[in-house]
């Protein structure tokens, strides 16, 4: 086993309701790598995931948006559900932390429902993105160019579709971590 991603730190945005695999399978494929993976969210105990629309397992939140810094880590990870992503994009402080790994050039990968939150944050306009069907039409309407691809990577951004694209989507986070910073990732942030 490769250690590739050795002192790497991912963030994990995640809220209630977030699909668990799209949590679990890349936090996975990081720590098999070496990397270490932090669970961040609003509020400080255990959020709740879901399997599909059936309650899945409970998880440890690491930091809440108080206290992480995206200077602490070297990528952000969002993953999707219905209501996870939709808890976030309202939260202003979500938005931000978001936000500040596009000005720190650094890489983020959001699959499914995920995507919503970087809409939100005004972060999808002129960008090569994909996401759950049922969101490709708000990123284009947002701006981005969508394509209807496992996984798509545009200078630092990587975007999945669903749970049934992890394997390329692990593949693409654990190359992207281990790759830093990207001189173009979003050079304007307008969060």
């Amino acid at each position: 086993m490769t250690q590739r991603a050795q002192g790497r730190k991912l963030a994990i945005l995640a809220a209630d309701g977030f699909e668990e695999v799209e949590l679990t399978s890349p936090r996975e494929a990081i720590e098999n790598a070496g990397g270490e993976a932090s669970i961040v969210s609003i509020t400080h105990g255990t959020i709740q995931a879901n399997k599909h629309r059936e309650h899945g397992a409970t998880f440890k939140v690491d930091l809440t948006l108080d206290d992480a810094r995206a200077e602490d880590f070297d990528a952000l990870l969002i993953p999707g559900g219905l209501f996870s992503p939709d808890t976030l994009r309202t939260n202003q402080k979500a938005l931000d932390f978001a936000s500040d790994f596009f000005r720190q050039k650094k890489p983020v990968f959001s699959i499914c429902h995920g995507p919503q939150v970087l809409i939100s944050a005004n972060l999808v306009n002129g960008r090569e993105m994909t996401g759950f069907e049922a969101i490709q039409q708000d990123l284009k309407n947002a701006g981005a160019r969508v394509l209807d691809q496992s996984v798509v990577v545009d200078a630092g951004l990587v975007t999945s579709r669903s749970p049934d694209d992890l394997g390329d989507f692990n593949a693409k986070i654990v190359e992207e971590i281990c790759e830093g910073k990207h001189a173009d990732q979003r050079q304007s942030v307008t969060a």
